[in-house]
């Protein structure tokens, strides 16, 4: 494979992205345990290089290719550990009709007044193949 497409199909599947000087956050995600449609229980997700000060995350999913359906997400509180656990929040699990999706998470991390601080976003398609 060309190493450009290497790298393009790597930054599909998750993306880093800086909100403050101390560099760049990151998320990633697995779809495990999400085996039926709908499934209301949130996906485990990796967040990395949270910025300092971070006392909340805030999730959002979107189906890129059918935006204007309503998944939601949720806002747990951060302790410092990079893992969240699935099932930490409820929305609506993925179900595309007609095979894969491509689903993009947004986890926003907020300070303790609510301020936005950093911003990370990952793609990938459901069903998994």
């Amino acid at each position: 494979m060309h190493p450009f497409r290497t790298i393009a199909a790597a930054a599909a599947a998750t993306v880093l992205l800086g909100t403050g000087t101390a560099g760049a956050m990151g998320l990633d995600f697995s779809w495990a345990g999400t085996g039926k449609c709908f499934d209301k229980k949130s996906p485990p997700f990796t967040v990395s290089g949270v910025p300092k000060g971070t006392k909340k995350l805030r999730f959002r999913m979107v189906d890129l290719d059918a935006p204007n359906y309503p998944h939601g997400g949720g806002t747990v509180g951060y302790s410092g550990k990079g893992s969240i656990p699935s099932g930490a929040f409820k929305y609506t699990g993925p179900c595309p009709p007609g095979g894969q999706h491509l689903y993009q998470w947004t986890v926003q991390a907020l300070d303790e007044s609510g301020k936005v601080i950093g911003t990370a976003k990952a793609k990938k398609k459901f069903p998994p193949k």
